[in-house]
């Protein structure tokens, strides 16, 4: 069965750097696009960024663009999210999803950015 389980998370201080990654396995991870999809406390799934089958293709939403990098290596079913600049605001428990509604997803990992 479809697997993704995000790690990388944790506290950090505003204008800090965090890198996410997402083990994948039970389909063919190199045929999807992936997805990064967040959720702050109390709100409601926000997407985050889009990567293409082969990686050559990044979408971020606005308020990510600049400081976040999606990317992946097809070879270790592996998708990655390099975030540099946090802010407070970017709190939340971030998904690796293989659609962009993240109705297919994995059990998140936690990003505290706080003082």
């Amino acid at each position: 069965q479809v697997q993704l389980v995000e790690s990388g998370g944790g506290l950090v201080q505003p204008g800090g750097s965090l890198s996410l990654s997402c083990a994948a396995s039970g389909f063919t991870f190199s045929s999807y696009w992936m997805y990064w999809v967040r959720q702050a406390p109390g709100k409601g799934l926000e997407w985050v960024s889009t990567i293409n089958a082969r990686g050559g293709l990044t979408y971020y939403s606005d308020s990510v663009k600049g400081r976040f990098t999606i990317s992946r290596d097809n070879a270790k079913n592996t998708l990655y999210l390099q975030m540099n600049s946090l802010k407070p605001e970017d709190t939340a428990l971030y998904y690796c999803a293989r659609d962009a509604n993240g109705a297919v997803r994995g059990k998140g990992t936690l990003v505290t950015v706080s003082s």
